[in-house]
């Protein structure tokens, strides 16, 4: 028998809200969480890119000292977003044994490996914490999560670069399909504002440049979009099978229709220009519901405001829905949020389910030009999805050419 999975809760800290609803909020206001860095390593390292998504409310302004202490910001992320997601959900009660976790993340501790460094080098190997792998290892989050809640069914981690989230949440909803759980919390989380990711995302021109104007630096589908600004935050999801979440009395955000990943094999930073892969992707998240393409109402897309990304994007949508895609709204909430890269699909998934909840497609800010090679139906403004079944997919692509998608329904 075919398990169905709904999203019972939701929890975030993303640079446009300390929760998921207050990032809801000021997605559909137009807020802009991209502003110029005042940390002093800006001006010892003399960055190129001084610009970032920096969280609206600091992990240390949330926690007990104590956790900040013992856990990277990757991780302080990862526990704020879950354990507002699990008090949203109503804190279920469920046999340890039938709560697991499918966590990701692009990079990891990237804070505590490289502070550790500095301190091995300037101070020697007596002063390098006894935590410090513990802290800096990819499944830290997860096994964070999984400790604080006290699940037992499995602590998964999902590296795949910028689609890593959106992955980890199609596992989940496979996971329990496959009976392993009754309860999963699922999502992403980063903390990569640090000199040496951004300086090897500018080395690579990938940033935008825009540094006079941090708001309006992401700008997806825009002529002039030149790169994406790189944002720091998390977001999570607590998946159940309806049969748990009926049983308990749960409020239902949306159903989740399944996921789907699949590589491009061309690249190792570059997206297939064809999109030929992101389109299996996501054609197998809507047909393998045993729904049709002529379904899907709206979409998130990934966008990051690269030149070459927006249009290889575009080019696998157009592949997958054809004239259809005319009647489709599409939302690029990086505009708002700069890139979370391991935390963004968790943050888009929750956007999207949010748009499926309230019957609304949250706007895309800074497009004053859009791109005539990129001729999408661009929510601007919030807009009503209209009643009945609503379906919306969720994408996100990944250096290594990664491509995840997930597919949600209204409820």
């Amino acid at each position: 028998m075919t398990k169905r999975i709904v999203v019972t809760g939701i929890g975030a800290s993303s640079p446009i809200g300390g929760t998921a609803q207050e990032s809801w909020d000021n997605l559909l206001a137009g807020a802009s969480g991209i502003s110029t860095l005042e940390q002093e390593w800006v001006a010892k390292y003399e960055l190129p890119i001084t610009i970032a998504g920096q969280a609206a409310v600091k992990p240390t302004d949330v926690l007990p000292r104590i956790e900040t202490k013992r856990l990277d910001p990757s991780s302080q992320f990862a526990l704020i977003a879950a354990r507002e997601a699990w008090a949203d959900a109503g804190s279920p009660e469920v046999d340890p044994e039938r709560l697991g976790v499918d966590w990701a993340t692009g990079i990891g501790g990237v804070w505590t490996l490289l502070d550790a460094w500095d301190t091995l080098r300037e101070r020697g190997p007596r002063r390098v914490l006894p935590m410090t792998v513990p802290m800096l290892m990819p499944n830290g989050p997860a096994a964070a999560i999984g400790m604080d809640l006290g699940a037992r069914a499995g602590e998964r981690t999902v590296v795949s670069a910028c689609a890593s989230s959106t992955e980890s949440i199609a596992n989940a909803f496979e996971h329990l399909q496959a009976g392993l759980a009754d309860v999963i919390i699922a999502g992403g989380s980063e903390a990569a504002i640090h000199p040496l990711p951004i300086a090897s995302f500018a080395a690579m021109q990938a940033l935008s440049k825009r540094l006079d104007d941090p708001a309006t630096a992401s700008r997806p589908y825009d002529v002039s979009r030149d790169g994406f600004v790189l944002g720091e935050g998390g977001a999570a999801l607590v998946l159940e099978t309806l049969e748990h979440a009926q049983a308990r009395g749960a409020r239902i955000y949306a159903e989740v229709l399944g996921g789907a990943v699949t590589s491009d094999a061309y690249h190792i930073t570059a997206p297939d220009p064809e999109g030929s892969a992101a389109a299996r992707a996501m054609i197998a998240a809507v047909e393998n519901a045993g729904l049709t393409l002529t379904d899907v109402v709206h979409v998130n897309a990934h966008a990051t405001s690269t030149p070459v990304g927006d249009i290889a994007e575009y080019n696998a949508l157009r592949r997958v829905f054809g004239d259809h895609l005319d009647s489709i709204a599409v939302s690029a909430t990086k505009a708002s949020t700069g890139h979370l890269l391991g935390g963004a699909g968790a943050i888009e998934a929750l956007f999207t389910v949010k748009a499926l909840h309230e019957r609304v497609a949250p706007p895309t800010i800074n497009l004053q030009n859009q791109d005539p090679e990129i001729p999408l139906d661009v929510v601007t403004a919030p807009r009503d999805l209209g009643s009945g079944d609503l379906l919306a997919i969720s994408n996100s692509f990944g250096f290594g050419g990664h491509n995840a998608v997930a597919a949600f329904k209204s409820f």
